[in-house]
């Protein structure tokens, strides 16, 4: 663990509460506000159309970024985003595009309100430029944020960002990702905010400090400029609107857009069961080397109209794999966004007034500094988003609306490749630098009324795309073999995961070997955790294919279909790893589907046997997962009714403890607590035969059957050992219906995993609906 730095508490960025930072500024700063009686006399019309204004700014903004940009990473994946923000940095409208950011940008704007209001001063002209992830705006160093202040007639009116992710900002490691690093030092330097515009004038001295320290300074001195000019369109776009409507309505208009937000979603709260909900994840290995197992844990507890997320218990920080609290912060939005205000306009301010998080510091998703985070938005913090999401959806699964809402795990990580060396393809060898962006092409979650979207996307970016292959041949000197839809790769489950894809490259048109860094997790752990019985998707894989044929492959014209046949010695890649690709190697890639939502064998067979038709599911694996037979692409029904009774046999032969004691109900009599339970007066009982498995008012604990076995019984979709990553061991366990052997939960984890399900507690409401 590293240990903090005295001091380094004075850029730790936190909410502040508005009045106490309007009370802190010096004088030389006024701002403008307006009372609540303004707030209320605004009509209907003048609302709405100045809230949808606001919006188009942000989405202007956004077009902005992606036409002055030449990163893939902005113009393809959208891995940036936007906001506007109050007089005093709370977030009134943020964009559509990486939804973690949102719980970062306020915060830089809250600390250069309180160290920088002085010292240099605030003013109008200024533009700050920042990427220390712990005073906020990004979530790791490469995430770098410009923002500005707006005045109106001599006071503080607004605040506008534009931030994205930076290829390279420099460090050991290639694209600023460090496999083997301890500390911050070995990555990006972070910079607290500086002013990097005064007087609507560029400072080339701070221009020039800036992208010095990137392998890439082309291109990162063109992203700077490009969040200037959005800036700069937010800013006109903005003065446009209070010359048409005047500040104080426009500033009203602001106020409500968050209260209304706020109020919305206290509204939602207030009509569900009050309770305390929780589950546990983690990372596999921490950095070059690492053998460990390191775990993120919350209690989500929902009283009133209010959330907590206390995340006591978390493992301290360890190697890369750490957040600050932004990360946090951003991960809890991750889930809260799409899931409980999927409805509401996304006015963050007010509703991360909704919340409270309790976390302790110095631990993997608080870390202290000088703490390594380049993982930070792609491990934990996104980790954090689908553990909250696993709590919100156990929690909306009691609402018959809102539980259209729940969903199993998305692709549970990035797969961070970076490659970089020297391209040979024009007249002077020019050198490169790639993210492979692909892994883009992720698998959504699976919902109760519907499978997860097949390679949808990321849940955290909800208008990502995937690179385009031919721009990528373009712009690198790479050759894809190929790029494709995985089978069995989504989650088995009543309703099935999304399938995730796979990419293989080789280098063309170099003859130097590349420079490649690998990240991620999820290798030996799943992190894209099935619901309700559903199964997790598939593993991740990385593979290096030393000593290829690949070359004579292609002079005969055929394209090699997978790793096996390119003749070649098979090096697995670690979580974590500095390495190289030579000609005539090929990198195979292979990220993570979307987890499953109920058990499969109650999965419908015509949905199965279109599975199979449409590659997304193997025969094999419809036959040992889901229980149904195919001959010749047709249903064998009696084969089917048969193999489905033998998965019931061998998990009633397998598992231990359950009882069948308990009373049995009318699950058609009952509440609905989930896909496969139910609760009836104090009963929770099995929804599908009915067997009772507690009683809320003496049981601690479900009597549900219990298996612990190897990883690969989970299904196909597990591609890798765990014992090649890990020391600790890792099982796939099953909870069971003591009676008709329905599957209640079913995951990837390490043995020592806290069994969450089998808590009866989070079926008894700690107070009434409010």
């Amino acid at each position: 663990m590293t240990m903090a730095i005295p001091g380094s508490e004075h850029f730790a960025s936190r909410p502040v509460d508005p009045e106490t930072l309007r009370a802190q500024l010096p004088e030389t700063v006024k701002v403008h506000s307006v009372g609540q009686d303004r707030i209320d006399a605004l009509d209907p019309l003048t609302y709405e159309v100045i809230r949808h204004r606001l919006w188009s700014v942000t989405e202007e903004m956004g077009e902005a970024l992606k036409r002055m940009s030449g990163s893939p990473i902005v113009t393809d994946a959208n891995d940036f985003d936007f906001a506007i923000c109050d007089e005093l940095g709370q977030e009134v409208q943020v964009g559509l595009y990486n939804t973690m950011l949102v719980g970062a940008v306020d915060l830089a704007i809250y600390w250069t309100l309180q160290h920088r209001a002085a010292n240099p001063g605030i003013q109008e002209g200024d533009m700050f430029l920042c990427n220390d992830p712990w005073v906020g705006g990004g979530l790791h160093q490469n995430d770098v944020i410009v923002f500005q202040p707006i005045f109106h007639d001599g006071e503080l009116f607004a605040w506008t960002s534009a931030i994205c992710h930076e290829p390279d900002l420099g460090g050991v490691g290639l694209g600023s990702f460090s496999p083997a690093a301890q500390d911050v030092f070995s990555e990006s330097l972070p910079t607290p905010p500086v002013k990097v515009v005064r007087d609507f004038r560029l400072q080339d001295d701070v221009a020039d400090l800036w992208v010095r320290r990137s392998r890439v300074p082309m291109l990162v001195s063109l992203d700077l400029r490009a969040k200037i000019g959005a800036n700069s369109v937010g800013r006109k776009r903005l003065a446009e609107v209070i010359d048409q409507y005047g500040a104080d309505t426009v500033k009203a208009v602001m106020k409500r857009m968050m209260s209304d937000a706020e109020g919305r979603l206290r509204g939602k709260l207030s009509g569900l069961p009050d309770g305390t909900w929780r589950a546990t994840g983690y990372q596999d290995q921490s950095h070059e080397g690492d053998r460990g197992v390191h775990k993120i844990t919350v209690a989500m507890t929902k009283a009133g109209d209010r959330l907590s997320f206390d995340f006591t218990g978390t493992d301290p920080q360890a190697g890369m794999i750490n957040c600050t609290y932004a990360g946090m912060r951003g991960g809890v939005m991750l889930a809260l966004l799409p899931m409980l205000a999927n409805d509401i306009p996304w006015s963050a301010g007010g509703l991360m007034r909704c919340f409270d998080l309790v976390s302790e510091e110095g631990t993997i998703n608080n870390a202290s500094y000088p703490a390594a985070v380049g993982r930070g938005p792609i491990g934990p913090a996104w980790l954090t988003g689908t553990l909250v999401a696993e709590c919100l959806s156990q929690l909306l699964e009691r609402d018959a609306n809102l539980g259209k809402s729940v969903q199993a795990a998305c692709c549970g990580t990035w797969d961070t490749a970076v490659l970089a060396g020297l391209d040979e393809r024009g007249q002077v060898p020019m050198p490169f630098l790639n993210i492979m962006m692909e892994p883009m092409a992720g698998g959504y979650g699976a919902r109760p009324d519907t499978d997860g979207m097949d390679t949808g996307g990321l849940f955290c970016i909800p208008m990502g795309r995937v690179p385009d292959v031919e721009m990528t041949e373009f712009l690198y000197p790479l050759l894809t073999l190929w790029r494709r839809e995985e089978p069995d790769s989504g989650g088995p489950g009543r309703r099935r995961g999304g399938v995730s894809a796979s990419l293989a490259v080789t280098l063309h048109g170099s003859s130097q070997p590349a420079g490649l860094v690998l990240a991620s997790a999820g290798k030996a752990v799943a992190q894209n955790a099935g619901l309700s019985g559903g199964y997790p998707g598939n593993t991740g894989l990385e593979q290096l294919a030393r000593n290829t044929d690949v070359g004579a492959l292609l002079k005969t014209g055929r394209i090699p279909q997978s790793v096996g046949e390119l003749g070649a010695e098979v090096e697995l890649g670690p979580c974590y790893a500095q390495s190289y690709l030579a000609p005539g190697e090929v990198l195979y890639m292979h990220w993570q589907g979307g987890g499953g939502y109920g058990d499969p064998l109650l999965r419908e067979p015509e949905a199965v046997a279109r599975d199979v038709h449409e590659d997304k599911v193997s025969a094999a694996a419809a036959e040992s997962v889901y229980g149904v037979v195919l001959r010749n692409g047709t249903i064998d029904a009696q084969g089917t009714e048969a193999a489905r009774a033998a998965v019931r046999s061998v998990r009633r032969d397998r598992s231990t403890g359950g009882s069948t004691n308990g009373p049995r109900i009318d699950p058609a009599a009952a509440q609905r607590l989930d896909d496969n339970l139910v609760l009836h007066g104090t009963t929770v009982a099995c929804a599908h035969c009915g067997q009772g498995v507690a009683d809320t008012t003496t049981d601690t604990t479900l009597a549900l059957a219990r298996y612990d076995g190897p990883s690969s019984e989970a299904g196909p979709q597990v591609t890798s050992d765990p014992a090649e990553y890990v020391d600790a061991e890792v099982v796939f366990r099953q909870f069971c219906c003591p009676r008709c052997w329905t599957a209640i939960y079913s995951a990837i984890v390490p043995a020592t995993h806290p069994d969450h399900v089998g808590d009866v507690s989070r079926f008894t409401p700690v107070g009434s609906p409010s």
